[in-house]
Protein backbone atom coordinates (compact mmCIF):
# COMPACT_ATOMS: atom_id res chain seq x y z
CA UNK A 1 0.00 0.00 0.00
CA UNK A 2 1.43 3.37 -1.03
CA UNK A 3 2.19 5.83 1.79
CA UNK A 4 -0.12 8.79 2.15
CA UNK A 5 1.28 11.66 0.03
CA UNK A 6 2.38 14.78 1.85
CA UNK A 7 0.25 17.92 1.47
CA UNK A 8 1.45 20.06 -1.42
CA UNK A 9 1.55 23.42 0.30
CA UNK A 10 3.04 24.95 3.44
CA UNK A 11 1.15 27.89 4.95
CA UNK A 12 2.39 30.65 7.23
CA UNK A 13 -0.36 32.48 9.08
CA UNK A 14 0.86 35.64 10.75
CA UNK A 15 -0.25 38.68 12.67
CA UNK A 16 2.28 41.48 13.07
CA UNK A 17 2.36 44.26 15.66
CA UNK A 18 1.41 47.68 14.33
CA UNK A 19 4.58 49.18 15.78
CA UNK A 20 7.39 49.46 15.09
CA UNK A 21 6.80 49.68 11.35
CA UNK A 22 10.29 48.27 10.73
CA UNK A 23 9.10 44.83 11.88
CA UNK A 24 6.38 44.76 9.22
CA UNK A 25 8.78 45.93 6.52
CA UNK A 26 11.47 43.40 7.51
CA UNK A 27 8.93 40.55 7.51
CA UNK A 28 7.55 41.60 4.14
CA UNK A 29 11.06 41.68 2.66
CA UNK A 30 11.85 38.25 4.06
CA UNK A 31 8.64 36.80 2.61
CA UNK A 32 9.62 38.23 -0.76
CA UNK A 33 13.14 36.82 -0.50
CA UNK A 34 11.73 33.38 0.27
CA UNK A 35 9.54 33.56 -2.84
CA UNK A 36 6.30 33.03 -0.93
CA UNK A 37 2.91 33.93 -2.40
CA UNK A 38 0.11 35.67 -0.49
CA UNK A 39 -3.16 33.77 -0.96
CA UNK A 40 -5.18 35.73 1.61
CA UNK A 41 -4.56 38.56 4.02
CA UNK A 42 -1.76 37.44 6.35
CA UNK A 43 -1.54 33.95 4.81
CA UNK A 44 1.55 33.08 2.78
CA UNK A 45 2.31 29.84 0.97
CA UNK A 46 5.36 27.90 -0.26
CA UNK A 47 5.63 24.42 -1.80
CA UNK A 48 5.85 21.90 1.04
CA UNK A 49 9.59 21.11 1.12
CA UNK A 50 12.08 20.68 3.94
CA UNK A 51 13.80 23.94 2.97
CA UNK A 52 10.49 25.83 2.95
CA UNK A 53 9.63 24.55 6.41
CA UNK A 54 13.04 25.63 7.71
CA UNK A 55 12.58 29.07 6.14
CA UNK A 56 9.13 29.51 7.65
CA UNK A 57 10.27 28.20 11.05
CA UNK A 58 13.03 30.82 11.24
CA UNK A 59 10.61 33.54 10.17
CA UNK A 60 8.04 32.37 12.71
CA UNK A 61 10.67 32.64 15.45
CA UNK A 62 11.57 36.17 14.33
CA UNK A 63 7.90 37.24 14.23
CA UNK A 64 7.19 35.88 17.71
CA UNK A 65 10.37 37.51 18.97
CA UNK A 66 8.95 40.85 17.76
CA UNK A 67 5.71 40.27 19.74
CA UNK A 68 3.80 39.08 16.69
CA UNK A 69 1.91 35.84 16.14
CA UNK A 70 2.72 33.14 13.56
CA UNK A 71 1.64 29.57 12.87
CA UNK A 72 2.69 27.04 10.24
CA UNK A 73 0.47 24.35 8.74
CA UNK A 74 0.35 22.08 5.71
CA UNK A 75 -2.58 21.85 3.33
CA UNK A 76 -3.82 20.73 -0.05
CA UNK A 77 -6.04 22.93 -2.16
CA UNK A 78 -9.73 22.08 -1.87
CA UNK A 79 -10.12 21.58 -5.62
CA UNK A 80 -7.89 20.98 -8.63
CA UNK A 81 -8.76 24.47 -9.88
CA UNK A 82 -7.59 26.07 -6.62
CA UNK A 83 -4.40 24.02 -6.72
CA UNK A 84 -3.67 25.23 -10.25
CA UNK A 85 -4.45 28.79 -9.22
CA UNK A 86 -1.76 28.65 -6.52
CA UNK A 87 0.74 27.09 -8.94
CA UNK A 88 -0.02 29.79 -11.50
CA UNK A 89 0.53 32.50 -8.89
CA UNK A 90 3.98 31.06 -8.10
CA UNK A 91 4.97 30.83 -11.75
CA UNK A 92 3.77 34.38 -12.40
CA UNK A 93 5.76 35.72 -9.45
CA UNK A 94 8.91 33.83 -10.47
CA UNK A 95 8.51 35.03 -14.06
CA UNK A 96 8.31 38.62 -12.83
CA UNK A 97 11.56 38.18 -10.90
CA UNK A 98 13.35 36.69 -13.90
CA UNK A 99 11.94 39.48 -16.09
CA UNK A 100 13.40 42.05 -13.70
CA UNK A 101 16.84 40.42 -14.05
CA UNK A 102 16.50 40.43 -17.84
CA UNK A 103 15.29 44.05 -17.93
CA UNK A 104 18.22 45.21 -15.81
CA UNK A 105 20.74 43.51 -18.08
CA UNK A 106 19.07 44.80 -21.25
CA UNK A 107 19.03 48.35 -19.89
CA UNK A 108 22.78 48.27 -19.32
CA UNK A 109 23.36 46.69 -22.74
CA UNK A 110 21.57 49.64 -24.32
CA UNK A 111 23.58 52.10 -22.22
CA UNK A 112 26.84 50.56 -23.38
CA UNK A 113 26.12 51.93 -26.85
CA UNK A 114 25.52 55.53 -25.80
CA UNK A 115 27.36 56.33 -22.56
CA UNK A 116 31.13 56.84 -22.13
CA UNK A 117 32.90 53.50 -22.20
CA UNK A 118 34.44 53.68 -18.74
CA UNK A 119 31.27 54.62 -16.86
CA UNK A 120 29.12 52.23 -18.89
CA UNK A 121 31.44 49.30 -18.33
CA UNK A 122 31.62 49.97 -14.59
CA UNK A 123 27.81 49.99 -14.44
CA UNK A 124 27.74 46.86 -16.57
CA UNK A 125 30.05 44.97 -14.23
CA UNK A 126 27.88 45.90 -11.24
CA UNK A 127 24.70 44.90 -13.11
CA UNK A 128 26.21 41.58 -14.18
CA UNK A 129 27.24 40.72 -10.61
CA UNK A 130 23.84 41.74 -9.26
CA UNK A 131 22.03 39.81 -11.99
CA UNK A 132 24.01 36.64 -11.32
CA UNK A 133 23.27 36.86 -7.61
CA UNK A 134 19.55 37.37 -8.28
CA UNK A 135 19.50 34.47 -10.73
CA UNK A 136 21.10 32.13 -8.17
CA UNK A 137 18.55 33.19 -5.55
CA UNK A 138 15.56 32.54 -7.84
CA UNK A 139 17.00 29.27 -9.15
CA UNK A 140 17.10 27.94 -5.59
CA UNK A 141 13.29 28.17 -5.39
CA UNK A 142 10.64 25.70 -6.49
CA UNK A 143 8.34 26.05 -9.54
CA UNK A 144 10.58 27.74 -12.12
CA UNK A 145 9.10 29.11 -15.41
CA UNK A 146 11.47 27.86 -18.10
CA UNK A 147 10.83 30.57 -20.71
CA UNK A 148 11.34 33.49 -18.36
CA UNK A 149 14.53 31.98 -16.97
CA UNK A 150 15.94 31.29 -20.42
CA UNK A 151 15.41 34.91 -21.44
CA UNK A 152 17.06 36.21 -18.25
CA UNK A 153 20.07 33.93 -18.69
CA UNK A 154 20.38 35.00 -22.33
CA UNK A 155 20.47 38.68 -21.40
CA UNK A 156 23.12 38.10 -18.72
CA UNK A 157 25.21 36.07 -21.15
CA UNK A 158 25.04 38.86 -23.74
CA UNK A 159 26.07 41.38 -21.11
CA UNK A 160 28.96 39.16 -20.00
CA UNK A 161 30.10 38.77 -23.62
CA UNK A 162 29.96 42.55 -24.15
CA UNK A 163 32.10 43.16 -21.07
CA UNK A 164 34.57 40.30 -21.70
CA UNK A 165 37.08 42.17 -23.90
CA UNK A 166 37.50 44.90 -21.28
CA UNK A 167 37.73 42.41 -18.44
CA UNK A 168 40.50 40.56 -20.23
CA UNK A 169 42.51 43.78 -20.49
CA UNK A 170 42.15 44.61 -16.79
CA UNK A 171 45.51 43.93 -15.08
CA UNK A 172 43.89 42.82 -11.79
CA UNK A 173 41.79 40.16 -13.53
CA UNK A 174 43.98 37.38 -15.00
CA UNK A 175 42.79 36.19 -18.40
CA UNK A 176 42.46 32.47 -17.73
CA UNK A 177 41.73 30.19 -14.82
CA UNK A 178 44.81 28.08 -15.68
CA UNK A 179 47.11 31.08 -15.23
CA UNK A 180 45.51 31.92 -11.91
CA UNK A 181 45.77 28.44 -10.42
CA UNK A 182 49.38 28.06 -11.51
CA UNK A 183 50.27 31.42 -9.97
CA UNK A 184 48.68 30.53 -6.63
CA UNK A 185 49.69 26.88 -6.37
CA UNK A 186 51.18 25.69 -3.07
CA UNK A 187 51.27 29.13 -1.48
CA UNK A 188 51.05 30.35 2.10
CA UNK A 189 47.89 32.43 2.57
CA UNK A 190 48.05 35.01 5.34
CA UNK A 191 45.11 36.54 7.18
CA UNK A 192 44.29 38.22 10.48
CA UNK A 193 44.12 36.29 13.78
CA UNK A 194 40.83 35.03 15.25
CA UNK A 195 39.15 34.10 11.95
CA UNK A 196 35.44 34.78 11.57
CA UNK A 197 32.89 33.85 8.94
CA UNK A 198 34.60 35.55 5.96
CA UNK A 199 38.07 34.17 6.74
CA UNK A 200 36.80 30.66 7.51
CA UNK A 201 34.75 30.45 4.34
CA UNK A 202 37.49 32.06 2.22
CA UNK A 203 40.07 29.57 3.52
CA UNK A 204 37.74 26.72 2.56
CA UNK A 205 37.19 28.28 -0.89
CA UNK A 206 40.94 28.66 -1.43
CA UNK A 207 41.64 25.02 -0.56
CA UNK A 208 38.67 23.67 -2.51
CA UNK A 209 38.87 25.68 -5.74
CA UNK A 210 42.09 27.72 -5.91
CA UNK A 211 45.05 26.14 -4.11
CA UNK A 212 44.48 22.57 -2.82
CA UNK A 213 47.90 22.60 -1.11
CA UNK A 214 47.37 25.99 0.54
CA UNK A 215 48.93 26.64 3.93
CA UNK A 216 47.54 29.30 6.26
CA UNK A 217 49.27 31.74 8.58
CA UNK A 218 48.16 34.65 10.75
CA UNK A 219 49.57 38.17 11.03
CA UNK A 220 48.38 41.63 12.00
CA UNK A 221 49.73 43.16 8.78
CA UNK A 222 49.96 41.82 5.19
CA UNK A 223 53.33 40.37 4.11
CA UNK A 224 55.68 43.00 2.68
CA UNK A 225 56.59 40.64 -0.17
CA UNK A 226 54.09 38.49 -2.09
CA UNK A 227 56.67 35.70 -2.14
CA UNK A 228 56.30 35.45 1.64
CA UNK A 229 52.56 34.92 1.50
CA UNK A 230 49.29 35.83 -0.21
CA UNK A 231 47.21 38.13 1.98
CA UNK A 232 43.43 37.71 2.17
CA UNK A 233 40.71 39.42 4.18
CA UNK A 234 43.13 42.11 5.35
CA UNK A 235 42.86 45.85 4.91
CA UNK A 236 43.95 47.21 1.55
CA UNK A 237 44.84 43.89 -0.13
CA UNK A 238 43.63 42.56 -3.49
CA UNK A 239 41.81 39.61 -1.92
CA UNK A 240 39.88 41.58 0.66
CA UNK A 241 36.65 43.53 0.88
CA UNK A 242 35.92 45.47 -2.31
CA UNK A 243 33.08 47.98 -2.19
CA UNK A 244 29.96 46.14 -1.00
CA UNK A 245 31.49 42.67 -1.45
CA UNK A 246 33.08 40.53 1.22
CA UNK A 247 36.34 38.64 0.65
CA UNK A 248 34.54 35.40 -0.23
CA UNK A 249 32.63 37.18 -3.02
CA UNK A 250 35.80 38.87 -4.30
CA UNK A 251 37.59 35.52 -4.50
CA UNK A 252 34.65 34.01 -6.39
CA UNK A 253 34.74 36.85 -8.92
CA UNK A 254 38.52 36.99 -9.31
CA UNK A 255 38.86 33.24 -9.88
CA UNK A 256 35.69 32.80 -11.93
CA UNK A 257 34.04 30.32 -9.55
CA UNK A 258 30.47 29.83 -10.76
CA UNK A 259 29.46 26.69 -8.87
CA UNK A 260 25.75 27.17 -7.86
CA UNK A 261 26.35 25.90 -4.32
CA UNK A 262 29.27 28.32 -3.94
CA UNK A 263 27.04 31.18 -5.10
CA UNK A 264 24.54 30.18 -2.41
CA UNK A 265 27.36 30.13 0.13
CA UNK A 266 28.39 33.60 -1.01
CA UNK A 267 24.93 34.92 -0.13
CA UNK A 268 25.16 33.39 3.35
CA UNK A 269 28.67 34.71 4.02
CA UNK A 270 27.77 38.18 2.68
CA UNK A 271 24.75 38.55 4.99
CA UNK A 272 26.56 37.24 8.06
CA UNK A 273 29.75 39.22 7.48
CA UNK A 274 28.28 42.54 6.30
CA UNK A 275 25.03 42.27 8.30
CA UNK A 276 23.01 44.05 5.62
CA UNK A 277 20.40 41.31 4.99
CA UNK A 278 20.85 41.74 1.23
CA UNK A 279 19.91 38.14 0.39
CA UNK A 280 18.21 36.82 3.51
CA UNK A 281 19.24 33.13 3.21
CA UNK A 282 17.64 30.94 5.84
CA UNK A 283 21.00 29.50 6.83
CA UNK A 284 22.57 32.86 7.74
CA UNK A 285 21.38 32.96 11.34
CA UNK A 286 22.53 29.46 12.26
CA UNK A 287 25.86 29.89 10.42
CA UNK A 288 26.49 33.08 12.39
CA UNK A 289 25.80 31.25 15.64
CA UNK A 290 28.03 28.32 14.70
CA UNK A 291 30.90 30.66 13.84
CA UNK A 292 30.57 32.41 17.19
CA UNK A 293 30.41 29.02 18.90
CA UNK A 294 33.64 27.94 17.23
CA UNK A 295 35.34 31.18 18.21
CA UNK A 296 34.27 30.65 21.82
CA UNK A 297 35.40 27.01 21.80
CA UNK A 298 38.87 27.18 20.23
CA UNK A 299 41.56 29.52 21.53
CA UNK A 300 44.17 28.38 18.99
CA UNK A 301 43.73 30.18 15.66
CA UNK A 302 44.91 27.24 13.55
CA UNK A 303 42.51 24.88 15.27
CA UNK A 304 39.72 27.44 14.97
CA UNK A 305 40.34 27.88 11.24
CA UNK A 306 40.52 24.12 10.65
CA UNK A 307 37.12 23.58 12.25
CA UNK A 308 35.68 26.54 10.38
CA UNK A 309 36.92 25.11 7.06
CA UNK A 310 35.37 21.74 7.95
CA UNK A 311 32.06 23.43 8.73
CA UNK A 312 31.94 25.20 5.37
CA UNK A 313 32.95 22.00 3.57
CA UNK A 314 29.95 20.26 5.12
CA UNK A 315 27.66 23.19 4.33
CA UNK A 316 28.83 23.17 0.71
CA UNK A 317 28.08 19.46 0.40
CA UNK A 318 24.59 19.95 1.84
CA UNK A 319 23.85 22.76 -0.62
CA UNK A 320 25.34 20.81 -3.51
CA UNK A 321 23.12 17.81 -2.75
CA UNK A 322 20.12 19.99 -3.60
CA UNK A 323 21.50 20.93 -7.01
CA UNK A 324 19.43 18.43 -9.07
CA UNK A 325 16.20 19.83 -7.65
CA UNK A 326 17.25 23.36 -8.62
CA UNK A 327 17.71 22.34 -12.21
CA UNK A 328 14.00 21.80 -12.72
CA UNK A 329 13.18 24.85 -14.79
CA UNK A 330 9.79 23.75 -15.96
CA UNK A 331 6.59 24.82 -14.30
CA UNK A 332 5.13 21.36 -14.83
CA UNK A 333 5.69 18.36 -12.59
Amino acid sequence: MDPTPLPKWLLLLLQLPTRPASVRMKTWRRLQQLGSVAIKNSVYVLPNTAQAREDFEWLKTEIRGANGQASIMTADALTADEDEEIRTAFLKQRAGEYDAVRAGAESVLRALKTRPAGAARLAGARALRSGRDALARIDAMELIPADARTKAVGSLERLEARLAPEAERTPTMPATTATRTETFHGRTWVTRPRPGVDRMSSAWLIQRFIDPKARFAFADEPPADDRKGVAFDMFGVAFGHQGDRCTFEVLCDRFGIKDPAVRRLAMIVHDVDLKDERYGPAEATIVARMVEGLRATYADDRELLAHGVAMFAALYESLGSKAPARKRHSGKR
